[in-house]
């Protein structure tokens, strides 16, 4: 699966996941393994935007270093 593809998923997956903490928790984890360092990059500052006002959520962005 080519990365862009990867990245995307990923995305999608952190959407369906995100209500529920402990699951997104565990797809962001598993995200900081398998993406490029520029696509952990583009998914912190996708994550900013997209946390805003889940207080659930933002508390797991350090784990996308």
């Amino acid at each position: 699966m080519p990365y862009r593809m990867i990245y995307d998923y990923t995305k999608i997956v952190l959407e369906k996941v995100s209500i529920d903490p402990t699951l997104f928790r565990k797809e962001l984890r598993k995200a900081n393994k398998n993406l490029l360092p520029y696509e952990i990059e583009q998914l912190r500052i996708w994550l900013e935007h997209f946390t805003e006002g889940r207080p659930e959520l933002k508390q797991y962005l350090s784990i996308v270093n």
